[in-house]
């Protein structure tokens, strides 16, 4: 008999970020979360900036995550699918994660559809209106030149430049720039609006902006923000009916 439909959706964890104390507790958490969940997950999405910062070497990766990695290769090996979105902070996460737990690897939003509900999933950077800051210096990471350079560096001082300029940014504590802008404000909004004169989605379900939400577009589509694991703890779970975004609750045993 087939499970009912269970499909989850978590981003923005950031391990490795502010330090690894700090990053052991919240990896902890998760693990505990994707134990409670594997029981009913007829599918996982894990929507960008799973970590702080990620960069393989054809021959070494970062240090740590062993517990997420082992766990999310558990659900894999369950025969439960996996999608990794690269975010801004793990973009150069190449093919070392897919071969090892498995997962499907997107770089760039995509459409999904269950039980009629049409989706459009992605990290969400560099989308919508403005922050060309940013689109610039995403094109020159993904420039295969640019990471071939960087490759040049060894592990022992590359890893440690490239963490270090990862926790100097802002998008890793969801800090200031986790406030509500406003619906006119939010440039995953506008362009969430955007492609909805294109073709109808019942739901965009995005990272990113280290922000829970939960905005009506139109009385048939909702745009989801997925929050973090650094503040807010929440996550989104699709029952084959309707898309909720709910909060990872510490038991007081636990």
């Amino acid at each position: 008999m087939q499970k009912p439909t269970k499909i989850y959706f978590v981003s923005d964890v950031h391990l490795g970020a502010p330090n690894a104390q700090e990053s052991l507790v919240r990896e902890k958490r998760l693990v505990k979360w994707l134990d409670e969940i594997k029981t009913d997950a007829t599918e996982l999405f894990v929507v960008g900036d799973l970590f702080d910062f990620w960069f393989e070497y054809k021959r070494a990766v970062p240090r740590g995550y062993v517990r997420v990695l082992g766990k999310l290769a558990e659900i894999a090996d369950s025969g439960i699918p996996i999608s990794f979105f690269t975010g801004n902070h793990d973009m150069w996460i190449f093919d070392y994660l897919p071969n090892e737990i498995g997962a499907k690897l997107y770089r760039e939003p995509i459409t999904r559809e269950w039980n009629g509900k049409k989706f459009l999933i992605g990290h969400g950077d560099g989308l919508g209106p403005g922050d060309y800051g940013y689109k610039f210096i995403k094109k020159v990471f993904a420039n295969k030149i640019c990471q071939w350079l960087f490759e040049r560096l060894h592990p022992n001082f590359g890893i440690w430049l490239a963490d270090y300029f990862s926790k100097s940014s802002r998008a890793k504590t969801g800090g200031d720039d986790a406030i509500f802008l406003g619906e006119e404000n939010e440039w995953l909004v506008h362009y969430a609006k955007e492609e909805l004169k294109k073709t109808h989605y019942d739901y965009f379900v995005f990272g990113h902006r280290h922000l829970p939400l939960n905005i009506q577009l139109t009385p048939k589509s909702t745009y989801i923000n997925l929050g973090d694991w650094i503040n807010y703890f929440t996550y989104a779970v699709f029952d084959g009916e309707e898309l909720k975004l709910e909060k990872q609750v510490i038991k007081e045993k636990d």
